[in-house]
């Protein structure tokens, strides 16, 4: 299995983003100019995390049993190596974000749909016979953020026949993104720096190469949006989201600027920021 990684330095955001910031009124993305409440969504970087040097993860073992009639369970097992699962990351306290109080996890991400995080090193899932399927999992710092070491990440590329057999299929050799984070809801607190946080395959992210475009709009504020093209592939916070629902849109270009053909280059995700409970419906 081929693994391209790259740590890259600080993001780079767009100079549209740029000047939005200082203007005090979310970016139109070509709506009708409104006034919102909240001062422009902001983007930054998160800033240096501890590094597990050697830190690794791969499969042990997947295996299928048929379960009903039109469907298989698939069971995965993982090693982990120079990595405490279920330990707090020591710098969760600083980083004033959405932190597991259960520790460091594995992010398991079937088909680019939302994480599931595994504090033991094992899952099942099920899934309807005769269908192919992505699986990405890595590993997580207790507050979410994806170690990119070259070891830290696996990727299965699988078919479940119409039998409810499993075969392992070619890696992928397309470049692809994996959705991570922002997920679910943010109380309180947990709004003020909501993570932006993706895995890259099979690539690197440079300004004359593959980048990252993502589009952040709050979907219960008009006009209240951003877009932004990463260059870097760094973790980063969301400031000045707003309340309510919104939504975040990862899509990976080329060096044109132009959508990347094939599996998982585009992906969104809906999410929901709330200064107190209960959230809205």
């Amino acid at each position: 299995m081929t693994h391209i990684y790259k740590f890259l330095t600080a993001i780079t955001v767009s100079s549209v983003l740029l000047s939005s910031c200082g203007q005090g009124t979310g970016s139109t993305s070509g709506k009708d100019s409104v006034s919102v409440p909240y001062p422009a969504i902001n983007v930054k970087p998160v800033g240096s995390s501890p590094e597990f040097p050697g830190a690794a993860l791969t499969i042990a073992s997947a295996t299928a049993v048929k379960q009903g009639k039109d469907s298989a369970k698939v069971s995965f097992k993982f090693d982990v190596k120079n990595y405490e699962l279920k330990m707090q990351t020591s710098d969760n306290g600083s980083k004033l974000c959405n932190n597991s109080d259960k520790g460091q996890h594995i992010h398991f991400i079937l088909d680019n749909q939302p994480y599931k995080a595994l504090y033991e090193p094992m899952n099942d899932v099920v899934v309807a016979n005769g269908t192919e399927h992505y699986l990405m999992a890595f590993l997580s710092r207790s507050y979410h953020e994806s170690l990119k070491n070259k070891e830290a990440a696996v990727i299965c590329h699988f078919s479940i026949d119409k039998d409810g057999n499993m075969k392992k299929l070619d890696d992928p050799k397309t470049p692809m993104v994996f959705y991570s984070r922002p997920k679910g809801d943010y109380i309180g607190a947990d709004t003020a720096n909501v993570l932006l946080d993706f895995y890259v395959w099979n690539t690197t992210l440079s300004n004359d190469g593959y980048k990252v475009k993502a589009k952040i709009e709050n979907t219960d504020m008009r006009g209240h949006d951003t877009t932004l093209t990463i260059t870097d592939w760094k973790a980063n916070f969301i400031q000045n989201m707003g309340q309510g629902k919104s939504t975040v849109t990862l899509t990976l270009v080329d060096k044109d600027g132009k959508t990347v053909d094939g599996p998982n280059t585009t992906v969104s995700r809906n999410i929901q920021l709330a200064a107190a409970e209960p959230l809205k419906k």
